[in-house]
């Protein structure tokens, strides 16, 4: 919550809207999933912004519960999910080690998650691209492997094997997920599970720049911005800020900005 804020506070206000967040935990309804009521009702709340939003959208979490509600929002695009992150999050609730949503929240959108939340319209494994996934669980692994989700590793993107991946997918457009632990610690301190050997960030903003020159964007979210205060903020922010500018500027440069979980 406290690292959307922050970015919140280095946007246009005319060009962002806030999501209430509850400020009760939420229970497990019965579940293994911790904290399942309210993040249904984050989901349900984005929803409804959402709905009211024509155009792509970026969604700023709060950890990666937020894309059940902005990638459903596009379920009835041609789209390939491309999945920015350390961690696959392609756990279900019977696999995961922790319980906590955020690692379940791809196997979620794929059709395979705590049924409150599963979309109705679930994609479709053939259109995720995984990239920069450097910590899986076992289950994530075999899961993403028998499923033939595409990947390419961290010494294996460049914008051209980006766009190539896409290609190969057959979409004709594109929802970026952001996780900002997919960059390397050197390039973004303040993020809840830091892992070595990411991304740089050039890198990052070269592979978006390519890709929606090639493809138009449908959605995006950026996620897991986790700084200690907010003067800890402030080291981090211009690189969250480059990442949004190549969001906004290669596709609408009025596109909008939902303050998530």
């Amino acid at each position: 919550m406290d690292g959307a804020a922050a970015i919140q506070g280095d946007l246009p206000s005319a060009l962002t809207k806030s999501i209430d967040v509850p400020l009760e935990a939420g229970d497990s309804q019965g579940t293994s999933v911790h904290r399942l009521s309210a993040l249904t009702l984050i989901r349900d709340r984005l929803s409804e912004v959402l709905s009211t939003i024509a155009g792509p959208v970026v969604t700023i979490g709060g950890d990666c519960g937020v894309e059940v509600g902005a990638v459903g929002h596009v379920s009835d695009r041609d789209f390939a999910l491309v999945w920015f992150d350390a961690h696959p999050d392609l756990n279900t609730p019977e696999s995961s080690p922790s319980n906590a949503f955020h690692g379940m929240v791809l196997r979620t959108i794929l059709g395979d998650g705590p049924a409150p939340l599963v979309p109705s319209t679930p994609v479709n494994p053939d259109r995720v691209i995984l990239v920069g996934v450097r910590a899986s669980d076992a289950a994530e692994e075999e899961f993403a492997t028998a499923a033939g989700i595409r990947s390419l590793r961290v010494d294996e993107l460049t914008p051209e094997s980006l766009v190539a991946a896409v290609e190969a997918s057959g979409a004709a457009s594109v929802y970026l997920h952001i996780d900002l632990d997919v960059l390397d610690p050197a390039d973004m301190t303040q993020v809840g599970f830091p892992e070595p050997f990411g991304l740089r960030a050039e890198v990052l903003i070269a592979s978006i720049k390519a890709l929606l020159t090639r493809f138009p964007l449908v959605g995006a979210g950026i996620t897991e911005f986790a700084p200690a205060s907010m003067l800890d903020a402030a080291d981090d922010m211009p690189t969250v800020l480059r990442i949004i500018g190549a969001l906004a500027t290669e596709t609408a440069p009025d596109a909008q900005v939902a303050i998530g979980i």
